[in-house]
């Protein structure tokens, strides 16, 4: 083995690292999935404490459609985004069923 394998090792993990770091996976527009036949239950009323840090907002949980039946994610303190709005996760009818939006946020 040449002694160049080692660096050349540590040289190509950290490009990897730093190429997946910058790797962000956006929905296409408002398209979470495939449509869901059935509609989703009313979303849970959820109770929360005190922000951890002044100006964090509460991100509302949401139904998520997992193996085939809703499951629900709870909601989470999240920092504002300066410039941006969050748009809540909900339930949309289209003509194929069901579809999940929003849950991300928007620029202003």
């Amino acid at each position: 083995m040449s002694h160049f394998t080692a660096p050349i090792r540590v040289v190509a993990a950290a490009v990897l690292c730093v190429g997946l770091s910058a790797c962000v996976v956006y929905p296409y527009g408002d398209y979470y999935g495939a449509a869901v036949a059935v509609a989703p239950p009313a979303p849970i009323v959820e109770t929360y404490g005190v922000a951890p840090a002044p100006g964090y907002i509460w991100l509302g949980g949401y139904w998520n459609w997992v193996g085939g039946r809703y499951t629900w994610i709870g909601g989470h303190w999240a920092a504002p985004r300066p410039g941006y709005r969050w748009a809540p996760s909900g339930w949309v009818r289209r003509g194929d069923g069901w579809h999940r939006t929003g849950g991300r946020w928007v620029r202003r």
